[in-house]
């Protein structure tokens, strides 16, 4: 069943390449959407896509790219709405 998730990743995650990754990561499970950072130093992803593949990538944000210290995740569920074509970053 496809779905979206809202994700908001806490910790050292400006500057190590968590946004390239993600992407990286998101294309390989066929996932659209986008990433981006925010002023308040977190990362903002917003995916759409199977539940099992936006579940696989919940497990990746929990440890990010090998030089990301990821303290907190936040995930809100949504129903997806279908108005991505690819995952991008912002």
């Amino acid at each position: 069943m496809k779905k979206q998730v809202v994700l908001r990743i806490y910790g050292r995650v400006l500057g190590v390449f968590f946004r390239d990754s993600c992407k990286e990561k998101a294309r390989e499970l066929n996932l659209s959407g986008w990433v981006r950072n925010e002023p308040d130093d977190t990362v903002q992803i917003v995916a759409e896509g199977e539940e099992e593949d936006l579940k696989k990538l919940i497990e990746w944000c929990r440890n990010g790219p090998d030089h990301a210290r990821v303290g907190k995740v936040d995930v809100k569920w949504l129903d997806a709405n279908g108005r991505f074509d690819n995952f991008i970053v912002k």
